[in-house]
């Protein structure tokens, strides 16, 4: 022999052996990470966890990559076959390596020819390699390294499992565009439909995808979509999976999208769905899986049932984007907001929301002068802002429009904001959740990750301690000045003199009355009742402004404290986790209300009466009757804070508790009359218009036929209320009070079509009643101020 022949034998036999040596490494996993046979029998594709709502539909989803997951009955035979006539009609003869595929690339590659000659199982193994974070490489060397891996896993996933295995494993992790992974989501996303009911013509197109989600993406690229998928049809009804006639049936008909993709910033509630997310980074971190490892949520398949109602949670999105239309408006149309006045006092703000801005901070990258910043900031610019259009269709809600960055600024922090959360009061069960009014725009959750001052609707805390303490519903009280330590409040509306059972001092909401409570039963008392047994977990500060509502609550914890009201003197910490599934549908955990006894039935069932005066004529909240037509039985209670900077309503049925509230992100902008700016005015309105949907909805069944249940032990004077009396209604506008009686007279915008006072009439004219006639006097009428929008709105980005 040659030496030459020698030792190219020598090279042959050395690279064949190389190969030998170099499968057998990756096999056993000494070198390229490969997956385990365990991996590979328990393949772990990177999954999108899911938050379902209380009917099962799913309100959203965390993931890095949008991903579902579907079983192989749960996909359309469509889909199958042209995956199979499009990508590998010999997928049922081969173990995982198509040989003649393979033998043939050389041919094709001499002829100057690209030919693929991966099986769907290859595929499939490329898929897994590239979901645990290695993807294709460009480098030839690399990528012969990398086939070399995908024949093996290929071989491997043919011996463990079947054929329907694979192919659903290839359908659940393949990509369609706009980052969807999987079948189901792509069928979801583009058709939305599940996979399982994908017809000919929608299976072709999502198949054609395959070749290329961005060329033949038929959102993007709807002609050339068109034409891949005819070609696809043309491969199923050439591999017999289809007729003539209904291949020219699909081919005739156009590609008809109904595209959804879920996106976190839309959809319903997307506040409660960020709020959520936080806490499941949390459980995530402390709750270990089988290998020891933490859970991700983005990617380990979650399953988190929650107790959002998606129809209240529509009605309650709706309610407060209506409202909050009306009401900027009206904000928008006061000359210290439209002249930009309101800022003079405050400019370090104005500069510091101006430094906080991506258009400062780019700017400040490309080491622009302050000179120049200064005159970009001040030079009309086109951008898109946020502007009221459209209650029902929040895509509309986006302004085209030219004003200068500080101005956008202005704007923006002028937008009124608002916070709303629906319950039951018994089970804890949350319901809606609506933490703003643009979850694009504006982050802030306004219902559990804010506190503001809750003025008077900490008042019934207040009177239900001194309940507690041996008064009475009927107790008369004087509404007379007070002087406690140099504090002496005022009822807004400057009226003194007379007395008032204490039913009647909390429907009209008197801030005398609440001063005297409080200056009888002690500040220290009364806040450790509110932190120990009520179970704030604000601070409570021990001073007498409390009684007025001076303390920054949540409107999430406000909401719990509420709950032992409605709730027969149990107090019921919110719950909206049910439990939380892994990706097989193993329950992970599961969530129960905790619960504790505040007050005593009796006690409750007190307060649920006095707290019905609100509603009722001569209360505060009097408009919930008089002008959005809500009957049965309601309790509830307005607040209002100094200068009419945050507008409160608590209100309740025997089925659910709902609370709002109203303003804006910075305390000195707010409204500049009682008038609009009032609890009644803004937070009632909302509760008002969720709570008449709810009624006109009987799939809820809560309607106003419900009743409040009466202790056994109550007597007929304990349930008898007396609100009448010869004082007027207070207001909680001043030092945490709410608004005087004329401002109860009128409305905020269009929605309000009666302006007028809602006089007190006799609730029960059995009872003899002092000073009956003084009920009767007219309050003075005042027209609906006119509102308009600026010109030219605009935002900074």
């Amino acid at each position: 022999m040659k030496k030459s022949v020698k030792i190219l034998w020598l090279v042959a036999f050395g690279f064949l052996g190389f190969i030998i040596l170099l499968v057998l490494l990756i096999n056993f996993r000494i070198i390229g990470g490969m997956p385990s046979l365990d991996e590979l029998e328990n393949p772990r594709a990177s999954l999108a966890s899911e938050v379902i709502a209380e009917d099962g539909t799913i309100l959203g989803k965390y993931y890095q990559v949008d991903r579902s997951s579907s079983d192989y009955n749960e996909i359309s035979k469509n889909v199958i076959n042209a995956l199979i006539a499009t990508e590998e009609s010999r997928f049922y003869d081969n173990s995982g390596i198509d040989p003649k595929g393979t033998l043939a690339i050389p041919f094709y590659l001499l002829i100057g020819k690209k030919r693929g000659s991966s099986t769907i199982t290859q595929q499939l193994a490329l898929n897994l390699q590239a979901d645990n974070g290695k993807q294709r490489s460009s480098n030839p060397l690399y990528r012969g390294f990398q086939k070399i891996q995908e024949w093996i896993m290929a071989i491997k996933l043919e011996r463990n499992f079947t054929k329907q295995e694979i192919l659903t494993l290839y359908l659940n992790t393949v990509a369609f565009g706009d980052n969807v992974y999987g079948i189901e989501n792509g069928a979801r996303t583009f058709f939305s439909k599940d996979a399982g009911h994908l017809s000919i013509e929608e299976a072709a197109v999502l198949v054609g995808m395959l070749k290329g989600n961005t060329i033949y993406n038929p959102r993007r690229n709807p002609q050339n979509a068109l034409i891949r998928r005819n070609t696809v049809i043309d491969n199923m009804l050439k591999e017999k999976f289809i007729t003539p006639a209904e291949a020219a049936s699909a081919k005739s008909k156009p590609i008809v999208l109904h595209y959804n993709k879920i996106d976190h910033n839309k959809g319903l509630a997307p506040y409660f769905r960020e709020v959520l997310r936080d806490e499941l980074k949390g459980w995530c971190k402390t709750h270990k899986k089988s290998d020891g490892s933490e859970y991700n949520l983005y990617r380990d398949g979650l399953k988190i049932y929650t107790t959002i109602n998606p129809r209240m949670q529509l009605y309650a999105e709706e309610a407060v984007a209506k409202h909050l239309a009306v009401l900027q408006k009206s904000l928008f149309a006061q000359n210290d907001i439209k002249t930009g006045n309101v800022w003079k006092k405050w400019p370090k703000f104005l500069d510091q929301y101006m430094k906080e801005s991506d258009r400062y901070k780019a700017m400040k990258e490309d080491e622009a002068s302050d000179s120049a910043i200064a005159k970009a900031f001040n030079t009309p610019t086109r951008m898109k802002v946020f502007g009221w259009k459209s209650a029902t269709e929040p895509d509309l809600n986006e302004i085209d429009t030219v004003m200068t960055p500080l101005d956008s600024i202005k704007y923006m922090r002028a937008i009124l904001q608002a916070g709303f959360m629906a319950m039951d009061p018994e089970s804890g069960e949350v319901k809606a959740w609506v933490g703003g009014p643009d979850f694009r725009y504006f982050k802030n959750d306004h219902v559990a990750k804010t506190r503001r001052q809750v003025g008077s609707t900490f008042k019934p805390f207040l009177y239900c301690f001194a309940i507690m303490n041996g008064m009475s519903p009927n107790t008369v009280l004087p509404n007379e000045p007070i002087n406690i330590n140099g504090w002496q409040p005022k009822n807004s509306e400057g009226s003194t003199g007379g007395s008032i059972t204490m039913a009647g001092a909390l429907a009209k909401s008197l801030n005398l009355v609440a001063a005297y409570l409080i200056k009888q039963i002690g500040a220290k008392a009364f806040a450790d009742f509110a932190k120990n047994k009520v179970g704030f977990s604000s601070d409570i500060p021990a001073y007498p402004a409390i009684a007025l509502g001076a303390v920054e609550i949540s409107l999430y914890e406000l909401m719990q404290g509420y709950t032992m009201f409605p709730g027969r003197g149990i107090n019921t910490k919110p719950i909206y986790i049910t439990r939380i599934e892994d990706r097989n549908g193993n329950i992970l955990e599961t969530f129960a209300p905790v619960k504790r006894e505040v007050i005593s039935e009796k006690e409750a069932y007190t307060m649920v009466k006095m707290m019905e005066g609100v509603v009722a004529p001569g209360g505060t909240g009097a408009r919930v009757r008089s002008r959005y037509n809500i009957q049965g039985e309601i309790a509830g209670k307005t607040g209002t804070t100094n200068d009419n900077t945050d507008g409160w309503f608590m209100g309740y049925t025997p089925k659910l508790l709902a609370g709002a509230w109203v303003g804006c992100e910075n305390n000195f902008i707010h409204f500049s009359t009682t008038a609009v700016g009032q609890g009644a005015n803004t937070g009632l309105p909302i509760w008002a218009l969720f709570m008449q949907k709810v009624y006109a909805d009987p799939t809820l069944k809560i309607g106003s036929n419900d009743h409040f249940p009466v202790p056994p032990n109550m007597a007929e004077d304990d349930i008898y209320m007396n609100y009448d009396s010869n004082v007027q209604p207070g207001a909680e506008s001043e030092n945490v009070g709410n608004g005087s009686a004329d401002d109860y007279g009128s409305g905020a915008a269009d929605d309000f079509a009666q302006p007028g006072y809602d006089q007190p009439e006799p609730t029960k004219p059995a009872k003899p009643k002092e000073n009956k006639e003084n009920n009767k006097e007219k309050e003075e009428q005042k027209p609906a101020p006119k509102a308009t929008m600026p010109a030219q709105p605009k935002k900074d980005h």
